[in-house]
């Protein structure tokens, strides 16, 4: 099978029903961000972070191929093929932002982003996940896409965070509190 079909030359593609779109399309915006964001995980994975994080971001990569599939088949489309993101997905985010933040000090002031390269990559990642979560907001006002996306991308953003915070934590890295625009 080639890699190039040829079929997308005139800015058409096709959704996972078949239908054609155009590649400027919301739906499309929306779903080419998610996979972004997996790209972006992938990097960070290759810096070789603590197991624990390891094992966190391959279980969300594989959880944005479920969303990207679920963004690509609009909610009329019934299809026993298309797994969606569920209520159970964004527990499970849930629950894995309270597991480490028992591990946190509070905060006690905004940060700036950076730190580690782990702990800077996951911050990357968390703003390419917020821009994802405008665009599937974007969407959702103007086709139907069920709720479970956004909520997802906006506990994975919080989780991606907190993610950042434990990177720089494990690594022994101080992280750099936000003053009101001085430096402190």
């Amino acid at each position: 099978m080639k890699i190039y079909t040829k079929t997308g030359d005139k800015g058409n593609t096709s959704l996972y029903s078949g239908k054609r779109v155009k590649k400027s399309s919301f739906r499309i915006e929306a779903f080419g961000n998610v996979d972004e964001l997996n790209a972006v995980l992938g990097c960070v994975r290759s810096l070789s972070p603590s197991s624990s994080i390891d094992e966190i971001l391959n279980h969300i990569q594989y959880q944005l191929f479920v969303l990207g599939a679920d963004l690509a088949t609009p909610e009329f489309k019934k299809s026993k093929k298309v797994q969606r993101i569920s209520e159970q997905d964004i527990k499970s985010l849930e629950n894995t932002i309270d597991e480490l933040e028992k591990l946190l000090l509070p905060l006690q002031s905004f940060i700036l982003p950076g730190g580690s390269p782990v702990a800077a990559q996951l911050h990357l990642a968390r703003t390419v996940c917020r821009r994802a979560e405008r665009c599937v907001d974007t969407l959702c006002r103007k086709e139907k896409c069920g709720t479970q996306p956004l909520i997802f991308l906006n506990r994975l953003s919080d989780l991606l965070f907190v993610l950042a915070r434990y990177a720089n934590n494990t690594q022994g890295v101080k992280e750099v509190a936000w003053h009101g625009g001085s430096k402190k």
